[in-house]
C-alpha cells in the first residue's frame, strides 16, 4: 500500500513507538501504574507524562499551560464549550469538530467566508458582540494557511477569546502566536492516536468538560496514559529537530506531483498553503471510481471524517464550486515517510484511472 493520506493520519514515528513501549506494562515491568498514585511507579509514571508535556508545549507559543484530551475534537469541544461564551464567529471551512459544536452552542452562528483560494481575510467582517473567534491555522482538505494571527489581534480588540485549530500545522509550520487557545492531535505529527491537547493562555479561563476527579489541574477528569503521552512527547520532539528537513522534503514531493497532474485545476491558494496536501480536480472525473480501482494507494476525496457523508464537501462549496465540480476533487497527501518513487507510482495509478474514463487534461 502506498499511502498517501497524511491529512487523515500520520504513520506512527518509529521514534514515537519506542518512547511508548516502557509504558505499555507488560511482563517484568510496572509501566503499567497509574500517574495518579502516589507509589513510586505512579510517580514515574506521572514524570513521563510531565516530560511529554514539556515537548508538546515546546512547539507551541510560551505563556501557556498544555491539557492533554484524548484528541483535537475534545480539546476543541472544551474550547469551545469551556470558554462559557454564546457569540461565536467560526471561518466556513473549519473542521466539523468546530462547525458541528459551534453550531450546537449558538444556533446564529456567524460563519467568516473565504475566497476562491480557501483564505480568510484577515480584514473579514466580525459581527459586534461576538465572544469567540475560531479560524484553523491549516485546512484539512486544502492546505490552505490563514492568516490567524491578524485574525486574532482583531478579535482581542473587541474583546473576543481566538481559538485556533492547529492540527494540520503544529510540527510542520510555526505555531499560531496570536491566540488563546490552541487545539492539537498527536496523531497529525507522527504520534499515536487517542490523545491530543489544549494549549490555554495564562489568564484564560476555561470550564473542564469532563470532571469526576480532577486531574489535569481540574480541566480534565480521567486517567491518562503515560504511553500515549510518552509517544506524543517523542513524536513532538522529533518534530522539532526534523522541521526543516521535512519541509524541505514535502516541498520536493509537491513539485513532483504538481508536475504529474499538470493540467489538473489545484483547489486552494498555490502559494499560502502547506504543501504537503494537494488537492486536485478535473472535469468529468468519477473519484469513486478512482478510488475503487487505485486500490494499492490510499488518497481521498475529503475530509476523513466527512466520508461516507455522500454530501460534498462544504470547504470546496465556500470557495464556490458547484456540487457537480466539488464532486470530481482528490485529495493527495504525503509527508515524511513518503518517496519519490512511492510518489511517481501512484501517480501513475491516478492518471491511469482517469484515463480509463476518457478524462485527461486534454479532454477536460
Amino acid at each position: 500500500m502506498i499511502y498517501l493520506d497524511y491529512q487523515a493520519t500520520t504513520p506512527l514515528a518509529p521514534e514515537a513507538l519506542d518512547a511508548m513501549l516502557p509504558w505499555l506494562g507488560g511482563p517484568g515491568s510496572d509501566g503499567f501504574a497509574n500517574p495518579h498514585s502516589p507509589n513510586r511507579a505512579g510517580r514515574a509514571a506521572a514524570a513521563a507524562i510531565e516530560v511529554a508535556r514539556d515537548a508538546v508545549a515546546a512547539l507551541l507559543p510560551p505563556g501557556g499551560r498544555v491539557i492533554f484530551t484524548s484528541g483535537a475534537t475534545e480539546a476543541l469541544n472544551m474550547a469551545l464549550r469551556g470558554s462559557g461564551t454564546r457569540r461565536l464567529a467560526v471561518s466556513a471551512i473549519e473542521h466539523a469538530a468546530v462547525l458541528d459544536t459551534a453550531r450546537a452552542i449558538d444556533p446564529g452562528l456567524s460563519l467568516l467566508a473565504v475566497d476562491s483560494d480557501g483564505l480568510v481575510d484577515s480584514a473579514v467582517p466580525i459581527p459586534e458582540g461576538t465572544g469567540l473567534v475560531a479560524v484553523m491555522q491549516v485546512n484539512n482538505e486544502i492546505g490552505t494557511v490563514q492568516p490567524v494571527d491578524a485574525i486574532a489581534r482583531r478579535a482581542w480588540a473587541m474583546g473576543a477569546l481566538f481559538l485556533c485549530d492547529a492540527v494540520q500545522g503544529v510540527g510542520k509550520l510555526g505555531a499560531p502566536v496570536e491566540a488563546d487557545l490552541i487545539a492539537v492531535s498527536a496523531h497529525k505529527l507522527y504520534g499515536p492516536k487517542g490523545i491530543g491537547a489544549l494549549w490555554v493562555r495564562d489568564g484564560v479561563a476555561i470550564d473542564p468538560l469532563i470532571t469526576g476527579g480532577g486531574q489535569e489541574h481540574g480541566k480534565r477528569s480521567g486517567t491518562l496514559s503515560p504511553a500515549l503521552a510518552a509517544g506524543f512527547g517523542a513524536a513532538a520532539r522529533l518534530c522539532a529537530t526534523m522541521r526543516e528537513s521535512d519541509a524541505a522534503h514535502v516541498d520536493a514531493l509537491w513539485a513532483r506531483a504538481r508536475a504529474g497532474f499538470a493540467g489538473w485545476a489545484l483547489n486552494g491558494s498555490a502559494t499560502e498553503r502547506w504543501r504537503g496536501n494537494l488537492n486536485v480536480r478535473i472535469d468529468g472525473l468519477d473519484v469513486a471510481r478512482v478510488l475503487s480501482e487505485c486500490r494499492s494507494v490510499a488518497i481521498s476525496a475529503g475530509s476523513a471524517c466527512a466520508s461516507g457523508s455522500g454530501r460534498p464537501s462544504h470547504v470546496l462549496r465556500a470557495l464556490g464550486l458547484s456540487d457537480r465540480v466539488a464532486r470530481t476533487a482528490l485529495r493527495i497527501g504525503f509527508g515524511r515517510y513518503t518517496t519519490e518513487e512511492e510518489l511517481d507510482e501512484a501517480v501513475a495509478a491516478i492518471l491511469a484511472a482517469a484515463s480509463a474514463q476518457g478524462v485527461t487534461p486534454q479532454s477536460a
